[in-house]
């Protein structure tokens, strides 16, 4: 099923998106880039806990795929390569959802057990 994906963005997706809340908030971030992103609107729109959000958007963000500013976070400038990996992913994201859920779902388990570790770990307030 996954034979479906162009190369680039099953590449892209092995690279860079861990879990399917990474996915969403990619997909959300993508298709509004002029909207910063709080937390809390995060939580809301992906039905994910306040830790899992944030560790999510930090996530992206760290794959310098997101950034995070005074308003939340938005979608970061791309080179023109990469960003049209992303476009065409979010578009495919559409039309095949199950292929993609089940690459992400394929990746090696050790990750998952770290993210959920991450959702409830402690953070300083800044």
């Amino acid at each position: 099923m996954t034979d479906a994906l162009p190369e680039d963005i099953r590449q892209f997706v092995l690279d860079n998106i861990d879990s399917i809340a990474e996915m969403e908030a990619l997909v959300m971030l993508w298709r509004d880039p002029a909207v910063g992103w709080s937390i809390e609107q995060v939580v809301t729109r992906l039905y994910i806990a306040p830790a899992a959000a944030e560790s999510t958007l930090e996530r992206l963000a760290a794959r310098d795929i997101a950034l995070r500013g005074a308003d939340g976070y938005r979608a970061a400038a791309l080179p023109a390569a990469k960003a049209a990996t992303v476009q065409r992913l979010v578009q495919f994201y559409d039309t095949h959802l199950i292929a993609i859920t089940n690459l992400i779902h394929s990746k090696p388990g050790a990750s998952r057990v770290q993210q959920f570790a991450d959702a409830f770990q402690l953070r300083k307030k800044d």
